[in-house]
């Protein structure tokens, strides 16, 4: 099985710590050459110096806001008109739990950007040289929210669900030219957003954070949360040649969480 990533260049979005950060480091060990984007240029500068170099890859990034789409827009299309790009991760923070009935117009509009509308302009950009390279892999990195709705979380709910829709489309579109677009839904993973939710949900319950945990652990068939590299691992094999034949799916990584097929 072919898994090697060597003289491919990767784009990484949301990579400086948890899932983003898992994925930029897999991708590096196949022997990629990536580049880093989110918004924290110290953030970046310390992430690059964690990736592997053994095979010569040389990495770099981009300093993006992704509550700033035509910074976004901006950054890209300077980085493409110098460089080839054969892999493409979406990968952007979630908004803040809470009721659906509760959410304002604007938390919609706000993540309807920064999640599909960034999407959508990265996948613009990359993709001529990803056409011209026969080569392209573009890999979203959405929520299991797709499959069965989240409590608490209907702003992420609802725009998770958009842009899975998103992704599929362009699988169609894209497939004919050795592009895949596919989606990974990680479920409960040990992050900072996770300890955050766990957090919240401790105050507004009045309990302790351990009871919390146990009982969203109990929720897993596998009764623990997942790391963030069990994420990484299948983020990287739709990036290799190995999965060339996969397009257009959305693969739960949830230790058997979702309760759907």
């Amino acid at each position: 099985m072919n898994l090697s990533l060597e003289e491919k260049n990767a784009i990484i979005c949301g990579s400086t710590q948890g899932i983003g950060l898992a994925i930029a480091e897999e991708l590096a060990l196949l022997g990629a050459n990536c580049t880093l984007v989110a918004r924290n240029e110290e953030a970046l500068q310390n992430a690059v110096q964690k990736l592997d170099t053994q095979l010569r890859q040389q990495h770099g990034y981009l300093v993006a806001d992704f509550s700033k789409p035509d910074e976004v827009k901006n950054v890209i299309q300077k980085h493409v008109e110098k460089n080839t790009v054969h892999i493409l991760i979406n990968n952007s923070g979630g908004p803040a739990a809470g009721l659906i009935i509760d959410a304002t117009e604007e938390a919609f509009l706000n993540t309807f950007n920064q999640h599909l509308i960034c999407n959508h302009i990265l996948t613009q950009a990359v993709v001529p040289s990803m056409k011209k390279e026969g080569y392209g892999r573009i890999v979203n990195i959405i929520s299991t929210s797709v499959k069965i709705p989240l409590k608490n979380l209907g702003v992420s709910n609802t725009i998770r669900g958009a842009v899975a829709s998103w992704a599929k489309s362009m699988a169609n579109e894209l497939g004919q030219f050795n592009i895949t677009v596919n989606n990974v839904l990680p479920g409960f993973t040990a992050t900072n957003r996770l300890s955050t939710l766990i957090d919240n949900i401790a105050k507004k319950g009045n309990t302790v954070v351990e009871i919390v945990e146990k009982n969203m652990m109990d929720e897993v068939p596998m009764k623990r949360f997942a790391d963030a590299s069990e994420i990484a691992s299948v983020a990287a094999f739709l990036a290799s040649p190995a999965a060339s034949y996969v397009n257009g799916v959305s693969i739960p990584v949830d230790g058997g969480r979702t309760g759907s097929i």
